[in-house]
């Protein structure tokens, strides 16, 4: 696929995704979404070991392109499921189901939908300037793309409400003192942050941290006992694999492991 509203690339393990879209603060838009989903299955099936997804120009993303739809006071109603069912779910369930980490860094404003994108990745960074909107309620909607899931896990109930009723900007530093984030950054470290992670990740043992972002994730769905079923069934699978071995040889041999993510 020829991109025209993302940049793609995958090198060394590292698949870098950057919404493209400045002058639009990488609003979405039906055709946008379909160059992330390409992009998506090339990172799970090219061998990447870590995914780093970003923004062009001076927002991370301001969510759904409005210019992209035909609302008006006027006109014929949008069937806003189906732009959900179509393209927010599958996108967020991909994130989700990949089998590496994923880090974000938000280098300017992520609103509505972008904010739930952001928060659906693994390791999230911001740049000091940058800031989460729960924007939804200013349309008269529910924050979608997976925003009423993630938002009381990561801060809570009482929180959650205030961000999704009140619509109010939250600052990088405020978001990280919140718990929604991993890190604020200042704006031109952010980058490099995020560089630097990637490539820790790009020799990383894959594969156990592909069971560990699944097992946390799963964990708000399960009993303690269900829980624990899954740990034993990912260290039974782990157990037999070259990169325990590995890890154990180095630390015993007192010497940096090589890691191959299988």
């Amino acid at each position: 696929m020829n991109y025209q509203h993302i940049l793609f690339a995958l090198e060394g393990g590292i698949a870098r995704l950057t919404l493209n879209r400045p002058d639009r603060l990488n609003s979405f838009t039906a055709d946008m979404h379909l160059e992330l989903r390409d992009a998506l299955a090339r990172t799970r099936d090219g061998g990447a070991r870590v995914l780093l997804l970003t923004g062009a120009g001076r927002g991370f993303c301001a969510g759904q392109d409005l210019a992209d739809r035909n609302v008006s006071a006027g006109a014929d109603p949008v069937d806003l499921g189906y732009t959900i069912e179509t393209y927010y779910r599958p996108l967020i369930l991909a994130l989700r189901a990949l089998e590496m980490p994923v880090v974000c860094a938000v280098n300017g404003v992520a609103a509505g939908a972008g904010a739930s994108i952001a928060l659906a990745c693994d390791i999230v960074l911001a740049a000091r300037s940058a800031s989460f909107i729960q924007a939804f309620c200013k349309l008269g909607l529910v924050p979608d793309a997976g925003g009423t899931w993630a938002l009381p896990r990561l801060v809570g109930t009482a929180r959650a409400m205030g961000l999704a009723m009140l619509g109010d900007k939250l600052s990088a530093e405020q978001a990280a003192a919140w718990g929604l984030i991993w890190k604020c950054v200042d704006d031109d470290q952010l980058m490099a942050e995020a560089e630097k992670l990637a490539v820790h990740f790009s020799s990383a043992p894959t594969k156990g941290l592909a069971r560990t972002k699944q097992a946390i994730y799963a964990s708000s769905g399960n009993t303690l006992e269900q829980q624990l079923d899954l740990e034993r069934a990912s260290q039974q699978e782990l157990g037999f694999g070259h990169d325990y071995r590995e890890g154990v040889a180095a630390f015993m041999e007192k010497r940096s492991p090589n890691f191959t993510g299988e």
